[in-house]
């Protein structure tokens, strides 16, 4: 999976098209990623004794990996991810304008 977390990406498809937000947590298990305020859900917590009175919580639902794109940080457009050694590490960078991404 080539999205990480703390990459900025905007949202290609789906109800959040358009939508730029930072990546909270990358799960490459399930090839999903949690982006910061998009996909936004409720939901509603049971009182326990630890918490007499009940509650809604308001937490950010992961998409599909496939319905985001990085975002580029030269252009501020969307762009591909590649990958290339430099100092003999491998690194990631911007295809659109070969900035180095870490």
């Amino acid at each position: 999976m080539k999205i990480k977390t703390g990459d900025m990406v905007v949202v290609i498809a789906g109800a959040y098209k358009g939508a730029k937000g930072k990546v909270l947590k990358a799960m490459p298990k399930t090839n999903q990623v949690v982006v910061e305020g998009v996909n936004a859900r409720k939901k509603h917590v049971k009182p326990t004794q630890g918490n007499a009175e009940g509650k809604i919580v308001d937490f950010n639902a992961p998409i599909d990996v496939s319905n985001v794109a990085l975002v580029d940080p030269k252009t501020d457009k969307r762009t591909k991810v590649g990958y290339k050694l430099q100092d003999g590490k491998k690194v990631r960078y911007a295809k659109a304008s070969g900035t180095i991404l870490n």
